[in-house]
């Protein structure tokens, strides 16, 4: 049973997930090396509690309950007892290798040593340790108080008795647990690239403008952002580093090519409403372009890119990245998508999709467009996902 948590990183992330931990009544140790940073953790998380006071959803009991389960440390033997431990830092492969094999040597044999990484391999990041039986990934989104999904990635090393325990744990704090292969980007950063990859496509061909995709997702999709805001809101740094990440990592399967529009806004210093410019001015007074509220067209842009995501819900599906329960679960939690994409393709029926696949292959002949072996199996079976 865990008692104890031990959080590495006391930034956003890192202080989302002691929150967490702390909120469901855990003791937790927030670890980091700088002073200003613990400071600034503690006085951010005393403001969202104060916040939530102010809506009602605590009192100034639980408040106190919260904070006093946190204790704020500089000193990594500080972590000692802890039962389990999350990393929260730079994604930097040996950055976080070396952490643990310091964590390896402070804790008890018998605690976990967990990743929050969301592109690295948590089997390379385990083979630093001597034994990577207690290792394993959990990624949380951000904010992570907010947002319920949490993708749990057991290693090749990985025990049994490692899972069981985090699930049951992640499970106890209120989040929803995916279960998923140690593969890149996981479920939820391998699913969503068509939703950023397909829409600059769309864009790159001239067949709409930013405005009008982005309307044509959020109207007739039922998106509660559009590909090109929410890119704009990630950063088109982060966003793009992702998409080459994965891309780089599946041996430049061309499902995962990148878009050279999004690499020159990166280069450009176009990040997004972080730089208060990126495919929208975010300036005062700025004059961004309306969209074109055409149905007909809305429609078809829809429909391109919400195949392409079912293809690769269903890909992932077919390689056993995760349960179709799992996939679905990540994408409406994780990344709040108004349906799970497997039960979607079931409304618009399983030949609506390859159709949709083989037309796009047809036009383009780019093995982008192939269609996923699952999806022809199920047509030929007369089968659904659900």
């Amino acid at each position: 049973m865990i008692k104890k948590v031990g959080v590495i990183g006391s930034g956003t992330m890192g202080s989302g997930i002691a929150q967490v931990a702390a909120t469901a009544g855990n003791e937790v140790q927030l670890y980091d090396l700088s002073s200003e940073a613990l400071q600034k953790s503690r006085d951010s998380l005393n403001k969202i509690l104060d916040r939530l006071i102010e809506k009602g959803r605590i009192d100034n009991a639980e408040k106190n309950r919260i904070q006093n389960n946190i204790t704020y440390i500089s000193n990594l033997n500080d972590l000692a007892d802890c039962d389990l431990t999350i990393e929260a830092i730079v994604e930097d492969l040996d950055i976080k290798k070396n952490l643990f094999k310091e964590l390896e040597s402070l804790l008890s044999l018998k605690a976990i040593i967990a990743t929050n990484t969301s592109s690295l391999s948590v089997a390379s990041i385990a083979g630093a340790l001597t034994d990577p039986s207690r290792c394993i990934g959990i990624h949380f989104f951000n904010p992570a108080p907010l947002m319920k999904l949490v993708e749990v990635i057991p290693a090749v090393q990985t025990s049994e008795q490692t899972l069981k325990t985090t699930v049951d744990t992640i499970a106890s704090w209120g989040k929803t647990v995916a279960v998923t292969k140690d593969t890149p980007g996981f479920i939820v950063n391998r699913v969503a690239r068509p939703f950023y990859g397909e829409a600059l496509r769309i864009y790159d061909e001239g067949i709409a403008d930013v405005a009008t995709i982005d309307w044509a997702m959020k109207t007739v999709g039922g998106f509660r952002m559009g590909p090109f805001e929410l890119m704009d809101f990630i950063g088109n740094d982060v966003n793009y580093t992702v998409t080459e990440s994965v891309f780089h990592a599946f041996y430049c399967d061309p499902r995962y090519k990148p878009s050279f529009t999004q690499k020159r806004l990166s280069e450009a210093g176009y990040l997004g409403r972080k730089s208060g410019r990126g495919y929208y001015n975010y300036g005062e007074g700025a004059d961004n372009p309306e969209p074109v509220e055409d149905t007909t067209l809305a429609q078809a842009i829809v429909d391109r890119v919400l195949v392409m995501l079912i293809n690769e819900a269903a890909d992932a599906l077919f390689w056993k990245i995760a349960s179709a329960k799992d996939i679905d679960n990540a994408m409406t939690k994780g990344v709040n998508y108004p349906k799970g994409l497997l039960a979607w393709a079931d409304e618009k029926g399983i030949d609506w999709c390859v159709s949709k696949l083989d037309g796009l292959y047809e036009e383009y002949h780019e093995d982008r467009y192939r269609c996923s072996p699952l999806l022809r199996r199920m047509q030929r079976e007369n089968k659904t996902f659900y």
